[in-house]
């Protein structure tokens, strides 16, 4: 895939905005663009998840649910990518649901929907999901602070890779190959300094990563 004057919308949630990064032009959407000569839009929203949430947010732009952003971002574009979970995970009150749902009020049917409206209105472009990153504390059944137990990180890796194939869409799995692990000390310090939202070199190392995995399409 020829990257340069390429259209890329980019749906996201904190880590697309850019949080983490020291300015607008550090974070990984404008390196893509710096590096690539690709025309690259910014559909992040901090804080915001893949499903539907039961519950209103303290902040309302929280509850702006990546299904529900589909209708939103330019019909004009070559790629679209997906790249979210990690609130699903840490604060999502959504049911996980399984891979025979088809409603955005669990995890899996949230997928679904997703993947069926980007396909559907992008008809022409290639759709790309990437997979959550690592994050301190992804073992914790509860997340960042949820009232009950439930999938740790990995299982919502896993429903993304598996929804994913199967609507044939490729997989940039971050998880395995961003080489971020904050639970090394100086992975965390240089790359991830909170455990989450990674820094300016972090925020390099995501888009040499999304570069090279468009540039073999």
């Amino acid at each position: 895939m020829n990257l340069n004057k390429c259209k890329i919308n980019i749906l996201g949630d904190s880590i697309t905005e850019g949080v983490g990064a020291s300015s607008a032009d550090k974070c990984f959407v404008s390196v893509l663009a710096a590096h690539t000569g690709a025309i690259c839009r910014n559909y992040g929203i901090g804080g915001t998840r893949i499903a539907l949430q039961k519950k209103s947010s303290a902040e309302p732009h929280w509850d702006y649910d990546f299904c529900s952003r589909v209708s939103g971002m330019d019909i004009d574009t070559d790629c679209v990518i997906v790249f979210g979970g990690t609130n699903d995970y840490g604060t999502g009150d959504a049911e996980f649901g399984s891979m025979s749902d088809r409603s955005k009020d669990t995890f899996y049917g949230a997928l679904h929907v997703l993947y069926r409206s980007l396909i559907e209105r992008f008809t022409d472009a290639k759709i790309v999901i990437a997979t959550p990153l690592h994050r301190c504390n992804e073992e914790n059944p509860r997340g960042d602070g949820k009232a009950a137990d439930g999938p740790v990180l990995r299982e919502y890796v896993r429903a993304i890779r598996e929804t994913a194939e199967y609507y044939s869409l490729p997989v940039l799995d971050l998880y395995a190959v961003s080489g971020l692990q904050p639970e090394i000390a100086a992975i965390k310090e240089r790359f991830m300094p909170d455990g989450l939202h990674p820094s300016d070199a972090g925020h390099a190392m995501i888009a040499e990563r999304i570069q090279k995995f468009l540039e073999a399409l």
